[in-house]
């Protein structure tokens, strides 16, 4: 009955999906912000190059960018990159461009203005410009290729190697062949039906365009986490004589509900970014929590009639299916990590265990038959995590303080952090964007990678008013560089500023500040600030304001559900303190990363900058939630203990050696999963995994085995 419920779902969304398509849209317009407002303004007008991204062309010759055979050259690729959809090429050897054409460098750059337009369409006008350049031979010419639109980004097989850790993880924790089947089976099963529901949505409800790895990368860490501890409680019930039938249902009554109520708390964690008031946060958090109740409904549904099928032998592994797996792990690791096509070598890897399986049916592979020994279990009173806890609470305060100074000491670099965006000036030597970066900051000062955009359509606007606002902008010490007001369509008027400092500066956020505060209104004319940078400190400004609000309303939320659950007052509030711990520790690591530089060449991060603006929200959302899942599996566990016995240090320790072995290997999955984000190149990927993973290691070893049992 369950089968024939899940089986034609996931067929139906998968058929209803190549029928009906997706339509993800990435926008992240803040609304009533002035750089929203300058945005606006240039679509109205038809002006939508102005109004989208800009990149640039930099190159520098020896013989002088002013050679008869090197402006030929850039004037033909100038000319050929115009005729691309929605692009606008500024010329440094036209008027409008002439301030870009220094006669005593070597160097010279073009401005693109381009359309705002799918990630997926960024990449492909990408390729068609580098393309066009590559056709260029001028002896000692150099090109290089500016902006967020030329930024390679490289993404890690992430989902691909979470599933491999998780099967190696989990057959070295139960030393099972089908103890590990099945909740990595539940998971993926799980996972095809959240992304084809999330996509499906995605045509009803705007969703930014990684929504599904977002659905993959969470949804594949509590699918695994979820079925793994009713997995892990159906075998105790086994190993107490019980009847596959009964050890199910019982199995389902206790980690059941667990796994319901951790759920819950996920997804109130996801939709508290509902509070935020931004759209594409919105779709994140439908996705996220879409992926979380997708998986929570397999745990519970799916799975126990997968344990009806698996029965007692979940606890045997013949010598087939331990080769089986075994070359299917090397030779999918293989592929991933020699470069070679993924697809083909996952292909590869599950025909040969296919073949080894049938290989064990025939007569002469009786011997691939024989299961392997089966590890007993120690009595629990014998085992590590019971003497660690009994240990901890016979010296609760040396472990509290221990403990919670190792979390201060991390979470310290917090009180320094600074929002912002990163931009091509993070990224490694190696990339074509960041040396354009470097080679204009150094020709023409560090603001000419961050031009802010200035309209004005005040219907007093003068010829004298204008001059007005060139002169102040002009005669600003913190602009190096601004072009004379342009009337681009009838009332509305256009500047561009260079800023002295880089974009990630906070002297650049103070311009923009002092432009819209002091400078422009003394004016008198109404002038909007804008641009990329200054719609950088908009959306920065706002998330920092609404953090606390975020974070105060998943707190509350949060609280009142295990409240609920507990019946308790105390309980819920250390739950709430630590899991707050482990969140900032994490912050503080990312800040000391990413912000201060501290081992940035491990990470391979190009360059220190600030903390992308976003990541704190998220990091906040998801954490809370994954470090809640883990404190409700441990204290429900800990609460049927007390229940049955009375004795309060016997359940904390009991509930302790019931589930670490669990919340280890949920946890090395979960590090595995988030931690691969850090092989790739992207620097907010990177920042990103990192800080789930250092959160998710710091909540399931510092928190769950060493500040839990010490306060109990």
């Amino acid at each position: 009955m369950v089968f024939a419920i899940w089986l034609p779902l996931l067929v139906g969304l998968i058929a209803a999906g190549g029928a009906i398509g997706t339509d993800y849209r990435t926008s992240f317009d803040l609304p009533d912000s002035e750089s929203k407002a300058v945005v606006d303004t240039l679509q109205a007008i038809g002006n939508d190059e102005e109004a989208g991204d800009i990149a640039q062309i930099v190159f520098t010759a020896p013989q002088g960018t002013n050679d008869p055979e090197v402006k030929a050259a850039l004037e033909g690729l100038f000319a050929e990159v115009e005729k691309l959809d929605g692009v606008k090429v500024v010329s440094p050897y036209s008027p409008e461009g002439a301030q870009f054409n220094s006669p005593t460098l070597p160097m010279s750059f073009a401005q693109i203005a381009f359309t705002q337009r799918e990630q997926s369409q960024y990449v492909e006008l990408a390729d068609q410009i580098t393309a066009l350049g590559a056709g260029i031979a001028v002896p000692g010419l150099q090109i290089e290729y500016g902006g967020q639109l030329f930024a390679a980004f490289e993404f890690p097989e992430s989902e691909l190697l979470g599933i491999l850790a998780a099967i190696i993880i989990l057959l070295i924790a139960f030393g099972s062949v089908l103890a590990m089947g099945l909740p990595v089976g539940t998971a993926l099963f799980g996972l095809g039906v959240g992304i084809g529901v999330v996509g499906l949505s995605s045509n009803v409800v705007r969703m930014p365009d990684f929504s599904a790895q977002i659905t993959a990368m969470i949804g594949l860490g509590v699918g695994i986490d979820y079925a793994l501890f009713i997995v892990t409680r159906y075998r105790e019930n086994l190993h107490k004589g019980h009847d596959p039938e009964a050890a199910t249902v019982e199995a389902v009554n206790s980690a059941g509900r667990a796994v319901i109520f951790a759920g819950i708390t996920v997804m109130i964690s996801l939709l508290g970014l509902f509070v935020i008031g931004i759209e594409f946060v919105r779709g994140i958090a439908i996705a996220g929590a879409t992926g979380v109740l997708v998986m929570m409904l397999a745990a519970i549904t799916l799975l126990p009639a997968l344990l009806g099928f698996a029965g007692r032998r979940i606890d045997v592994t013949s010598r087939a299916a331990a080769i089986s797996v075994s070359l299917f792990v090397l030779l999918a690791l293989a592929g991933i990590f020699t470069g070679l096509a993924v697809g083909a070598a996952f292909l590869v890897a599950l025909g040969l265990a296919v073949v080894v399986m049938l290989g064990s049916r025939l007569p002469f592979g009786s011997s691939l038959r024989t299961p392997l020994p089966h590890r007993r279990d120690k009595p629990r009173d014998q085992q590590f995590w019971y003497r660690w806890s009994r240990f901890i609470q016979h010296r609760p305060w040396p472990a509290f303080v221990g403990g919670a100074s190792i979390l201060i000491v991390l979470a310290l670099p917090l009180f320094s952090i600074r929002l912002g965006f990163g931009d091509t000036g993070n990224l490694q030597e190696q990339q074509t964007a960041r040396r354009a970066y470097d080679m204009l900051a150094d020709g023409f000062g560090a603001g000419s990678n961050g031009p802010l955009v200035l309209v004005s359509t005040d219907p007093t606007a003068t010829a004298a008013t204008v001059t007005t606002v060139d002169a102040t902008l002009t005669d600003d010490p913190g602009i190096a560089f601004a072009s004379r007001g342009v009337e681009v369509a009838p009332g509305t008027w256009l500047w561009q500023a260079y800023p002295t400092s880089s974009p990630q500066d906070e002297a650049t956020t103070e311009l923009v500040q002092r432009l819209r505060d002091q400078v422009l209104p003394s004016t008198g004319l109404d002038v909007n600030v804008g641009g990329f940078t200054a719609g950088g400190i908009d959306f920065s400004t706002y998330l920092g304001e609404r953090l606390p609000l975020l974070i105060g309303s998943v707190l509350v939320l949060s609280f009142a559900l295990l409240m609920v659950v507990f019946r308790s007052l105390l309980v819920p509030l250390k739950a709430v303190i630590m899991n707050l711990l482990s969140v900032g520790a994490a912050y503080g690591v990312i800040v000391a990363i990413f912000q201060w530089g501290w081992g940035k060449d491990l990470f391979g991060i190009g360059k220190e900058g600030p903390v992308e603006a976003w990541a704190p929200m998220m990091l906040f959302a998801i954490v809370f939630g994954l470090s809640m899942d883990y404190e409700v599996f441990l204290l429900s566990r800990m609460k049927e203990e007390f229940d049955r016995t009375g004795d309060n240090a016997g359940a904390v320790a009991d509930g302790l050696a019931a589930t670490a072995r669990v919340i280890t290997a949920a946890a090395l999955i979960m590090v595995c999963v988030f931690g691969a984000f850090v092989l790739g190149n992207d620097r907010q990927l990177k920042l990103f995994g990192l800080g789930l993973a250092v959160a998710v290691f710091v909540d399931a070893t510092i928190v769950r085995m060493i500040l839990v049992p010490a306060t109990m």
